[in-house]
């Protein structure tokens, strides 16, 4: 009667034992790191960060270690905040908020796991932050795709030096457009040139306001905006029949109706990112700690097409968007 007991008992345990292995090797618990992104919008640029993120993981870690759930938040706060508040749910070891409003999603979801913005202009302003020095702090860092501001108000007087009017065109609802507008504003009204903000609110009323700024100025500046982004058509249907310049704050908006830029690669922004990720599930690394980095070197490059139908000759430095 004792041998048998015992031999139950034993067969119990095996039977535990081999559970408790399957479980802990099946599925999401099989020892893959749980990565959540959640991607504002579909467009080239963003669209390049994330999958700039991705590979420098793959590359450090290996394509079996690691499980992407990407998400797209259809250009819209409020899917982001339900996008992330499922990572959240679903425990993932780590998230990455591609644009402002999916990481200010982020921020407010959770204080616990490691939050990676990329794709984010300014960390103070997108986050509130006062006296910003560069580190967020808690469970949030990133990169920045900020180009020097300076530079993008020089090359409109660069580029035309007789412009008396610029029209800053750009979505009031994204944060970081409002700051970079507003540092280029102050930058041309420096130079001595008047320059106009035309805010709208969403694509619905982008026409409007582009074909005001177009009819008041003699050239429009737009930033690194992610409803202009996704809408480059709109503004180049109605700058170019009007002869209207366009400088743009990154390439992928310069390519749909923009003259010239001074471009990042978001694809090595977006690499960046995925290398810090690797140094927090990897190694160890605080975020906390980790200050905000920022794109190593920027190329001016201009649209030729567009060029060649204004008429205006490229200027010497400059290269062409491929």
């Amino acid at each position: 009667m004792k041998k048998a007991l015992s031999l139950i008992l034993a067969l119990v345990l095996c039977v535990s034992v081999c559970l408790t292995f399957t479980s802990c090797s099946d599925g999401a618990d099989d020892g893959k790191y749980k990565i959540g992104i959640c991607q504002l919008v579909e467009h080239v640029a963003l669209d390049a960060a994330t999958e700039g993120f991705k590979q420098a993981i793959i590359d450090e870690l290996g394509e079996d270690a690691v499980e992407f759930d990407f998400q797209n938040g259809q250009n819209d706060a409020n899917t982001c905040s339900t996008i992330i508040n499922q990572f959240v749910s679903n425990n993932v070891d780590l998230i990455m908020a591609n644009a402002t409003p999916a990481l200010q999603a982020a921020a407010a979801a959770t204080g616990d796991i490691p939050i990676l913005g990329t794709s984010v202009t300014e960390y103070g302003v997108a986050l509130e932050l006062k006296d910003f020095n560069g580190t967020v702090g808690g469970n949030i860092s990133g990169t920045s795709d900020l180009a020097p501001l300076d530079k993008q108000a020089a090359m409109i007087t660069e580029w035309f030096p007789e412009a008396k009017n610029v029209g800053l065109v750009y979505c009031s609802k994204e944060a970081n457009s409002q700051y970079q507008v507003d540092v280029v504003k102050a930058e041309l009204e420096d130079k001595g040139l008047t320059a106009t903000l035309y805010p709208f609110t969403d694509s619905n009323d982008l026409a409007q306001i582009c074909t005001t700024a177009a009819d008041n100025s003699d050239v429009i500046y737009v930033p690194t905006d992610n409803t202009v982004a996704e809408n480059t058509g709109i503004i180049d249907n109605i700058c170019a029949p009007k002869k209207i310049p366009v400088i743009a704050g990154e390439e992928g908006i310069c390519a749909g109706c923009g003259v010239a830029t001074l471009s990042i690669s978001y694809y090595d922004l977006g690499y960046t990112t995925g290398k810090m990720a690797v140094k927090i599930l990897k190694d160890g690394a605080d975020i906390s700690t980790m200050p905000i980095e920022y794109a190593e070197k920027q190329t001016p490059k201009y649209n030729k097409q567009i060029c060649d139908a204004l008429g205006i000759t490229p200027i010497e430095g400059y290269v062409a968007i491929g």
